[in-house]
């Protein structure tokens, strides 16, 4: 049995759960690299954060890589990299994480949100260029679940409009748009190694970039806005002497985390097939149930997987996606919801959004259920969320 925490993201906290919402990977490997680095005495950003980005940016095929100590952070210094600040407006989906959002406002500039395709979830493209205007700065595209945006048309509208692009790709680690990795695609892209990711740092991120002064620009706004010597301090290389270019902020990566993200990064490949293999036996197991609606895999496309969430038909059921997951909770079987959308906190109304203004996102969000999905799971658990999932909706179909 799997005590199931707080920090795994599920939908109950402190319960015996057979199968809980989501467990990192992690094995005797990342345990001896991450104890590798305590003996090595760097504990902060030292050889191998360098490494780690180094190794990340090949991956996704970018030039340049910056470790952070979250997306959350990512998303918040290229906003700064490229100017944005009051009177700008930066577009980006209703329905993600606050964290998109939160950084926008941290910069003191304005939200505009895009309605999500009902197909995809993702921000819908068809909407986007009637939301631009003359403030409008940068486009952040969520690609959720692990499903990659239609990026060559926001690449389009972006170009039109002399736009920014910074992708929040917190799900989309290995990711495919066509035959280009997310990472490669944007003017920056941020990822998320939060514990419940397909690739953990504990907590953690990364911005990759083909842009070598705003490159610069995130590594200094990442260490309190130090100049490069800073960097370099402890070293023998290294100076006592340090300036402060600008009043940054305290969001560089530790050693001790890029060790864990190392190995994580060493089997990415194996875990990855494992997600895609898992999500294939979901797809099977609920393709003729009439009452789900599943979630995209467009061809051409490569799915990250990060999420695997069913919709429920409610007008086919008599009960509420609420008592759908009580119902799985009673089975064993952890869940989470995403996400809430962003108009729908309590802060974000008092600045005058409303979720109805983004009925596609309100009839995703009212629906949703997030299955488990994560490689240290068996094929007999994933058979067994698939039963029951299947045996709750067909013993309440109307």
């Amino acid at each position: 049995m799997n005590n199931l925490t707080s920090t795994q993201g599920a939908a109950t906290v402190g319960i015996q759960l057979r199968i809980p919402y989501a467990l990192p990977l992690i094995d005797e490997r990342e345990i001896q690299e991450v104890i590798h680095s305590l003996k090595s005495n760097w504990l902060s950003r030292g050889p191998k954060t360098l490494e780690f980005e180094e190794s990340f940016a090949a991956s996704v095929g970018s030039p340049l890589a910056i470790g952070l100590n979250s997306c959350t952070a990512g998303l918040h210094l290229a906003l700064l990299a490229y100017g944005v600040g009051p009177g700008d407006e930066v577009i980006t989906t209703p329905y993600t994480f606050v964290a998109t959002v939160n950084t926008i406002i941290h910069c003191g500039a304005t939200p505009v949100f895009v309605d999500i395709d009902p197909v995809t979830m993702n921000l819908n493209p068809d909407l986007l260029e009637q939301a631009v205007t003359s403030r409008t700065k940068v486009v952040i595209p969520v690609h959720f679940a692990g499903l990659p945006c239609e990026m060559d048309q926001i690449l389009q509208i972006a170009e039109r409009y002399q736009l920014k692009i910074i992708e929040d790709a917190a799900h989309a680690v290995h990711t495919k748009y066509k035959e280009r990795m997310i990472g490669s695609i944007g003017d920056v892209t941020c990822f998320s190694f939060y514990a419940t990711k397909n690739l953990t740092t504990g907590e953690g991120g990364m911005v990759t970039t083909r842009d070598e002064e705003i490159a610069d620009r995130i590594r200094m706004l990442s260490l309190h806005g130090m100049d490069k010597n800073a960097w370099n301090r402890y070293t023998e290389k290294g100076s006592w002497y340090y300036e402060v270019q600008q009043p940054g902020f305290k969001y560089n990566m530790t050693d001790i985390q890029a060790a864990l993200g190392l190995v994580q990064l060493s089997k990415l490949s194996y875990m990855q097939d494992l997600r895609e293999l898992y999500a294939a036996m979901y797809t099977s197991a609920f393709s003729s149930n009439e009452a789900l609606i599943l979630p995209a895999d467009l061809p051409g496309h490569r799915h990250a997987w990060h999420l695997y969430v069913i919709r429920l038909q409610e007008d086919m059921l008599s009960i509420s996606r609420s008592e759908m997951i009580e119902l799985l909770k009673e089975a064993g079987i952890g869940t989470s919801v995403h996400f809430i959308p962003v108009p729908q906190h309590p802060y974000y109304r008092r600045l005058g959004f409303s979720v109805d203004d983004y009925p596609e996102t309100k009839k995703a969000y009212e629906a949703a259920i997030s299955l488990p999905l994560y490689p240290g799971m068996t094929i007999e658990e994933v058979n067994y969320v698939s039963y029951h999932v299947n045996r709750i909706v067909d013993a309440h179909k109307r």
